[in-house]
């Protein structure tokens, strides 16, 4: 008999995984000083890019968790889109990673937190694609609670 290697990870499929993964990169950027999100991509079961905010450390404001994610995955698959992806992040994103992830046609975004303040569903609700399926939610107490003793800390 010969041995074949595995393809899939032995890993849960599920996605409070997924979204503990990103809140490790979420406290990642906390111990940082950035404020604290974190993101993930997913595609066929697997991690294929793993992020946070890095604001601070490269002074662009540009550089949100969601931003520096989709950058990554894009470059692991070797193309812009991500229909067959699945994006966790710890924070509703703001317009601006809205519309990232609408041009990357992501397939699926799932978040923890919501943001009233400055999340797309405040400004652009119809910023994604429209075949983009959203989960919002997800860990929501966590991720919130995260963000929260962030800016405790900092006052």
């Amino acid at each position: 008999m010969v041995a074949r290697q595995q393809t899939e990870p032995i890993v849960p499929v599920d996605d409070t995984y997924y979204m503990k993964q990103a809140l490790m990169e979420a406290q990642t950027a906390a111990k940082e000083g950035e404020v604290p999100v974190g993101a993930v991509v997913v595609c066929g079961g697997r991690i294929i890019a793993r992020a946070h905010n890095l604001t601070e450390r490269l002074t662009d404001v540009t550089a949100h968790a969601e931003m520096q994610a989709i950058t990554a995955a894009s470059s692991f698959l070797g193309g812009k889109y991500l229909h067959e992806c699945t994006l966790y992040v710890t924070v509703e994103p703001c317009v601006m990673c809205a519309g990232a992830i609408a041009w990357a046609q992501t397939g699926r975004l799932v978040y923890g937190a919501a943001d009233d303040k400055r999340g797309y569903r405040r400004f652009a609700p119809q910023a994604l694609h429209p075949k983009t399926v959203v989960v919002e939610g997800v860990m929501a107490e966590v991720c919130a609670g995260l963000m929260k003793q962030f800016f405790f800390d900092r006052r």
